[in-house]
């Protein structure tokens, strides 16, 4: 009796935060797992803890050939991919008083654009996967305008789009498409954030609820459930309520610029 191969990722963000919690929860399931990001240390410590599972393709995403070298490299080892986590972003705020728009191009570039490089390096292997499944990391920030968020939530609320078109296009060859939708995370990102994060979750239990909840492979995993309760009803609000509580959130004296 011929065993089932275990099946194949590419995590992308995988040295830090969610995407690190993510890659120990994929791994100790038995899957392969192929890692990507700047940060190659990290990386390596995890492929000598999983030996035999763990693809080493580090590099800086927001570099178009540098991921199209990565999706040669598993090409060429493995030839296929089965799911395709797209997790890598960041987040730096914006103060409308001396407006740069080097943030926005910054993290626009970090979060979208690399993310469509990613998905060009991705569809052809995942199209001679099992089961494909295509999943993006996006945030519940694109649910409500919230102050100094504009390069942020911009950022992904142009991936929430990206992906939700792609489900429509690759349905037809099955290729299943999740969006991920986090409310506040522990990470070393959100470490910086000098404002209350209701409901914050441990990075640890946002992965574990990531990982159960794509075997289902919902059209969405939004989470915590009570802060998602919370946020959707006000993001049903008429634009100047909205505005009305935005104007609530803003720090008295905003930074220049927070670092990425």
């Amino acid at each position: 009796m011929s065993r089932t191969p275990p099946r194949r990722y590419w995590l992308t963000g995988a040295s830090s935060g969610i995407g690190a919690a993510l890659a120990e929860e994929i791994l100790k399931s038995g899957a392969h797992l192929a890692v990507s990001s700047r940060s190659v240390p990290a990386l390596k410590v995890l492929s000598q803890r999983y030996p035999g599972q763990v693809l080493v393709v580090p590099g800086d995403l927001t570099n178009s050939q540098t991921v199209r070298e990565i999706g040669e490299q598993i090409t060429e080892q493995w030839g296929s991919l089965d799911s395709v986590i797209l997790n890598a972003g960041t987040c730096e705020y914006v103060d409308a008083k001396q407006f740069d728009a080097s943030i926005i191009e910054h993290v626009v570039r970090t979060n979208l654009l690399a993310s469509s490089y990613c998905i060009e390096a991705a569809l052809p292997l995942l199209r001679k996967g099992t089961a494909p499944h295509l999943i993006g990391v996006a945030s519940s920030v694109t649910y409500l305008p919230l102050p100094r968020a504009e390069a942020y939530g911009a950022s992904k609320a142009g991936l929430r789009y990206l992906f939700e078109s792609l489900r429509i296009d690759l349905a037809d060859e099955g290729i299943e498409v999740t969006i991920v939708s986090p409310g506040f995370v522990e990470t070393p990102l959100t470490a910086k954030n000098d404002f209350p994060m209701p409901l914050s979750w441990p990075v640890d239990k946002a992965a574990r609820h990531i990982f159960a909840k794509l075997k289902d492979r919902p059209l969405e995993i939004a989470f915590p459930a009570l802060f998602m309760a919370a946020l959707w009803p006000l993001s049903k609000l008429p634009a100047s309520l909205q505005l009305a509580i935005g104007k609530r959130m803003v720090r008295k004296s905003p930074p220049l610029r927070d670092p990425a």
